[in-house]
């Protein structure tokens, strides 16, 4: 028998909504307090059946009319979408993909650009309960035939331009084409149809919702899967790494089709109800794209080191505007760049880290000190070991080891940002989650402090005369040299040491491959090094790259080991020197 104390309780239990809003304006209300944060989060209880568009989404988006996105092209043209307009027009989009068959569970491959459809395209898949599969424009037609067949997809959403990559990719697959293409549905038609909103798919909150292909360093691709928990609401660890706040401006630099872009461009952006601006560019300007962070208003930005560095060799005595938060990403950030930042603008850069599998793991937070070379902390809800990588025992304190996420977590069902797994490969889970940790391949030293300063890859990381080298530290220091624009550090075979530190270098444009430049790169890590530390030889040499643009060590490693103990046409020895001998 109900009684009315029954139904009060019931008409006051939180909804997924209001479960992730208490959680969300929590952490946003600690956003400077770091220790608090850590110590007061808890991951919201969403429920059963949690999806981000009708759960999150809509519920402040319906009928707001502030910028949900901006785009800006590289001739200026400006385009400007207002979260009410993104409900409708994905709910449009939703209903001509479910017309042509589309259903919840079905696999989508979405390849576009930084244009609106992309962003149409995600809500409205999510909207159905569909998978995402999101797919960079610069695949070619032998890996979308790879990725189409692992990840079982279902349609196709993409450009007219790219279209023709599909005609030798088999298989009964929905063809939906932006712009015209004789035998694809026209993507311009959903726009034809009209608005209403769709009922909740009832998708499960552990159901998958997206298939990441990661970059592929060392070999094929790994094939991610995330749940409509994992990346929707695990983001809270990114926003509030990155600092967001309702109603800001939050630029990010990263090429659609990698899960970063889905970071920092959809979910934690919006699940901090803030503005998603883009810059569409072919070529990059740094000029072009510091009156934007002025003129536009950001508040908040988030760029690859690589982009930084650009930016400082650029004029930024024009201010930063409002920009409150600058924020790195992608790769450790050497701190040089940090220092020119915090001279010109008064900003501290924040970089972090976390990879494809999961969400923001480690991160320097808003208002916290940032210690020179570490990426920070533990952020909340993320349970951060370290672990010996011979031993398997847990680094306690301060030490050094392979970085890794407790699984026992949550009742033995790990963190909520973590990836399911790698689908269709039981061997690589198996050894990736081995020992009731996720283990990243990532090695770590932290600090009395807790700060942690990234080494290397588990694979990266050498030993030269019996001191262990982390590539970073030594490409850190190479990259300030004028002269150098890229570098890759393995080792290379050497009879008294065992191995050397040897630097494969990309050159800025107007130097020129010379032993003159060869000497002066070798001379500057020689004063900015420690002895043991010295870069022994270098060759200058186009860095072979993965498909996102991350260096293939291993490539240069194989290369190493090949010429068994032959010197390499164009390589300079700091012996060729004399004054760099010894």
């Amino acid at each position: 028998m109900s009684t009315a104390l029954d139904s009060a309780t019931a008409t006051t239990a939180p909804t997924p909504t209001t479960a992730l809003r208490a959680v969300r304006d929590r952490l946003q209300a600690l956003r400077t307090s770091y220790d608090a944060a850590v110590a007061d989060f808890a991951w919201p209880e969403v429920g059963p059946t949690f999806n981000f568009v009708h759960d999150w989404f809509d519920a402040f988006a319906r009928g707001n009319d502030r910028p949900g996105l901006v785009i800006v092209e590289e001739d200026g043209r400006r385009a400007s979408y207002s979260f009410g307009e993104l409900v409708t027009r994905s709910e449009q989009v939703a209903a001509h993909l479910a017309a042509h068959g589309v259903r919840r569970g079905d696999s989508v491959v979405v390849m576009l650009g930084n244009q609106v459809e992309l962003w149409e395209s995600m809500l409205a898949l999510v909207r159905l309960g569909a998978v995402i599969m999101p797919t960079t424009t610069a695949v070619g037609a032998a890996e979308l035939v790879d990725r189409l067949q692992r990840g079982a997809a279902r349609a196709v959403v993409c450009n007219a331009a790219d279209a023709a990559k599909f005609d030798e990719v088999p298989g009964d697959y929905l063809r939906v084409a932006v712009g015209e293409v004789a035998g694809w549905q026209p993507y311009a038609a959903a726009y034809d149809r009209p608005a209403a909103a769709l009922p909740h798919p009832g998708n499960a909150s552990t159901d998958r919702l997206l298939l990441y292909f990661t970059s592929g360093t060392t070999s094929r691709p790994k094939l991610v899967e995330h749940t409509h928990l994992s990346y929707p609401v695990g983001h809270l660890s990114t926003m509030y790494w990155l600092g967001l706040q309702p109603g800001d401006v939050h630029l990010n630099i990263s090429s659609p089709g990698w899960a970063k872009h889905a970071w920092s461009n959809f979910f934690a952006p919006w699940l901090a109800e803030a503005t998603v601006f883009v810059h569409n560019y072919a070529r990059f300007d740094a000029a072009a794209l510091l009156g934007l962070i002025r003129d536009e208003g950001v508040t908040t930005f988030c760029a690859p080191p690589t982009v930084w560095r650009m930016l400082i060799n650029a004029d930024l005595s024009g201010g930063k505007g409002v920009l409150r938060e600058a924020i790195a990403a992608g790769e450790p950030l050497n701190p040089e760049v940090i220092s020119q930042v915090e001279r010109h603008w008064g900003l501290t850069i924040r970089d972090g880290f976390g990879q494809t599998e999961m969400t923001a793991a480690v991160a320097n937070t808003p208002g916290q000190p940032v210690k020179s070379g570490s990426m920070g902390r533990p952020l909340p809800g993320v349970p951060v070991l370290l672990v010996d990588p011979l031993t398997g025992a847990v680094v306690d304190g301060v030490g050094e080891g392979e970085i890794c996420l407790d699984l026992s977590v949550r009742d033995g069902a790990g963190p909520l940002s973590l990836m399911t797994g790698y689908q269709g490969d039981p061997e690589r889970n198996a050894e990736a989650m081995a020992g009731g940790r996720y283990h990243t391949g990532d090695v770590a030293a932290r600090d009395a402090d807790g700060y942690i300063t990234y080494i290397g890859r588990t694979d990266d990381v050498f030993k030269a005369s019996d001191y262990k080298i982390s590539p970073f530290e030594l490409e850190s220091v190479l990259i300030e040299h004028p002269a150098v624009a890229e570098a890759a550090v393995v080792p290379a075979p050497d009879p008294v040491r065992l191995a050397v530190p040897k630097a494969y270098v990309a050159l800025v444009d107007g130097h020129e491959p010379s032993a003159e430049t060869a000497e002066s790169i070798l001379r500057y890590a020689r004063e900015h090094l420690a002895p043991f530390l010295r870069v022994r030889r270098l060759e200058f040499f186009e860095l072979p790259k993965t498909i996102s643009g991350k260096i293939r060590r291993v490539e240069l490693r194989q290369r190493e080991t090949e010429v068994e103990g032959a010197r390499p046409a164009g390589e300079f020895r700091d012996d060729d020197f004399p004054g760099l001998k010894g």
